[in-house]
């Protein structure tokens, strides 16, 4: 087996690009790195950048005396060695529960007082970083921005209860075992409330996301060029631009084609912001990560969305993947600032999208015999020297 330093991690345009010519398993990614397993019990965590591995390491050695902490054996220029855990993540773990469980509740509780002891900044933990071993041992992980970020209540901790409908079961339970704790994070909530009318949200510049606060409040749902979305309540999410030109731009396309089933559905807007309805379900790049192949049925409703957005007046036609999110009531098309403003009759980032899924030959089968005449229209696609779809 090659040696893992071999293996190569960097930023790509928008996700990571990682080289792997050893056979060790890549297991997790965020946005500072990617992780592989190297034994039953080790795993490297290898980062694009060195300051975030030294940070890592840092803090992982300021906390190898808590019980909670991975445990640390080695570190380079890029990478941290660290324990690895064959266990569900909290998330996964609390996937079914109605309420939390009050023994979980006491072991985050000891979790946050143990860090906080430790004069770590970052008192907090999103669902998906922490483990859950036998006997409801808890691992954390992920420690890059410990003493960078300043989170003195679990703000992630509780956005990701609060999507899973277990906020106010674990607040309460909070409440009956730490009063004091409990009336802390109220008065930090009170004195730091934010009207989602007002949250901060800037352009990174070009070719760049939007910069947001990451002590909002608010759970942050996804960003990018354009805008931040956060969820406001069960059913309800907000975007906020970072372009009042944006949000101009977005907000004339949608309440313009309110009746177009794949439209979400708008309740308020202002000069950066847009409330609309908060979508259930995964992206359809997610989706189609588990399926074998392109049905006849969820060809169709592609199609029907980009000829609807033809005959509509639309003057982007394209539907990426990952922004049509698969509901109960059909496909939601979401990002459509430039629907009305950017000229493009083919739907090349889709096509892109549906050959790296090796779904495109299929897709176009159907079409030419659903829709010969699009289907005409659409060739010849273009393509790279290399044949990959060109996006623009």
């Amino acid at each position: 087996m090659s040696d893992f330093q071999s293996i190569t991690v960097s930023k790509g345009e928008k996700f990571l690009e990682i080289h792997n010519p050893t056979e060790y398993p890549l297991i997790g990614m965020g946005s500072q790195g990617a992780v592989f397993k190297l034994s039953e019990n080790k795993c490297v965590k290898i980062y694009t950048n060195s300051l975030q591995a030294k940070m890592e390491k840092e803090a992982l050695l300021a906390g190898q005396h808590l019980p909670f902490f991975p445990r640390f054996y080695e570190s380079g220029s890029n990478y941290v060695i660290m324990e690895y855990f064959n266990a569900p993540t909290l998330k996964e773990y609390l996937r079914n529960c109605t309420y939390i469980p009050e023994s979980i509740t006491k072991k985050l509780l000891q979790v946050l007082s143990e860090l906080k002891k430790a004069k770590f900044t970052m008192i907090d933990a999103p669902l998906r970083h922490i483990f859950v071993l036998e006997n409801e041992e808890l691992k954390v992980i992920d420690h890059v921005n410990s003493f960078k970020r300043i989170h003195p209540v679990p703000l992630k901790l509780l956005r990701d209860l609060n999507i899973i409908l277990l906020k106010d079961s674990f607040l309460a339970q909070v409440m009956q075992l730490e009063p004091q704790t409990y009336k802390e994070w109220m008065e930090f909530f009170d004195h730091n409330k934010m009207d989602y009318k007002n949250i901060p949200v800037s352009s990174g510049g070009s070719g760049k996301g939007v910069k947001v606060d990451s002590a909002i409040s608010q759970t942050l749902i996804g960003k990018g060029h354009q805008g931040a979305v956060y969820r406001i309540s069960e059913d309800k999410c907000v975007k906020i631009y970072g372009k009042s030109e944006h949000a101009k731009q977005e907000k004339q396309v949608l309440l313009s084609s309110q009746h177009l089933s794949f439209i979400p559905k708008v309740f308020e807007t202002g000069s950066n912001y847009i409330v609309m309805e908060y979508l259930f379900g995964p992206d359809l790049n997610t989706f189609l990560k588990k399926q074998s192949h392109l049905t006849e049925e969820l060809a169709k409703k592609l199609l029907d969305i980009l000829t609807t957005m033809k005959s509509s007046g639309f003057k982007q036609i394209d539907a990426p993947l990952r922004h049509i999110i698969v509901t109960a009531n059909g496909f939601k098309l979401i990002d459509h600032v430039y629907s009305f403003t950017r000229s493009q009759p083919k739907p090349l980032e889709l096509f892109h999208n549906l050959q790296e899924r090796n779904f495109l030959d299929s897709f176009l089968e159907h079409v030419q015999a659903m829709d010969p005449k699009t289907y005409d229209e659409w060739m010849p696609i273009p393509l790279d020297e290399n044949g990959f779809v060109l996006k623009r």
